[in-house]
């Protein structure tokens, strides 16, 4: 439910944007690796893009996801899966992603499914208590499991997705082969897709895999370095740096640990509130003046 190939784009990292991708993965090898580690349906959520499925879109059990880069009402940034949508939605998606009211309106009124992504992490940037008010009233599912968040981040996500009521989802995230696979969400008894989707909304989905470590994000962090220098053969002259990534992955997961022990005392210490509603009902007339 959470996997990346080349057309996720340039790396967010400032200085790095300028030559570096955020993955460098071939879709194609994207879905072999998933289906050698026994996928039975497939997607690839890039960063504001679906132009990776072009090669998968015939290919058995395969369907068209995105990872939304979406401004919240506050200000902040965020990462929203949208899953099993058309080429047209993808457009309109990318339309409506900085103004979170229509997004949410054409997503409810499509009955799309969505999840807040690694709600835990500061990947995107600072996060303000409203919008986790957000996340509590309008998004159906939280990814519960990242296999590139600590385990403290992952376990924090899935006490908030049971106390919010929430579906759970899991996901590798990878931008790297190696981690393509290493978490993700089951239907157990699901024949297809329909039964996969309808399960999940009806509770009947199962998380499994693994969670970051600091030596699986610094290989990771490795192998996209290397493409980098295939690609772009005058990046080897940046080798030497490469002795700074294995600090450099420490340090994230520092600030990870101390944002995910934050927000969580925050808001996982919130009394129990009643269910929230999963779809966003809106009348009518507003319908029409955002459709």
């Amino acid at each position: 439910m959470h996997v990346h190939s080349y057309f996720s784009g340039a790396c967010t990292t400032p200085f790095l944007s300028k030559f570096c991708r955020e993955s460098y993965s071939d879709p194609v090898e994207v879905y072999e690796s998933l289906r050698q580690r026994g996928m039975d349906l497939f997607t690839i959520t890039d960063h504001d893009s679906i132009e990776g499925a072009e090669k998968l879109r015939r290919l058995p059990n395969f369907f068209l996801s995105e990872e939304l880069t979406c401004r919240m009402p506050s200000g902040t940034e965020i990462h929203v899966g949208v899953y099993d949508i058309t080429e047209r939605q993808h457009t309109h998606l990318q339309q409506r992603r900085n103004d979170l009211v229509a997004l949410l309106i054409y997503l409810s009124e499509r009955r799309l499914f969505f999840s807040i992504n690694h709600i835990f992490s500061n990947l995107t940037g600072a996060r303000e208590r409203e919008d986790f008010a957000w996340f509590r009233e309008y998004f159906p599912a939280i990814e519960t499991r990242n296999s590139h968040m600590l385990e403290r981040s992952n376990a924090n996500a899935q006490i908030l997705a049971r106390q919010w009521d929430k579906i759970a989802i899991g996901g590798s995230d990878a931008h790297a082969l190696p981690s393509a696979g290493t978490a993700y969400t089951e239907v157990p008894a699901a024949r297809d897709k329909e039964e996969f989707f309808a399960g999940l909304r009806s509770g009947m989905g199962q998380v499994t895999g693994e969670s970051g470590s600091f030596a699986k994000l610094t290989r990771d962090c490795f192998l996209i370095a290397g493409e980098m220098m295939r690609e772009k053969s005058w990046t080897a002259l940046l080798a030497p740096l490469g002795l700074l990534l294995p600090a450099f992955t420490w340090f994230n997961y520092l600030e990870e640990r101390q944002f995910s022990r934050h927000w969580a005392a925050e808001v996982l210490d919130e009394p129990k509130s009643r269910p929230r509603p999963r779809w966003i009902t809106v009348p009518q007339p507003a319908l029409e003046e955002w459709v």
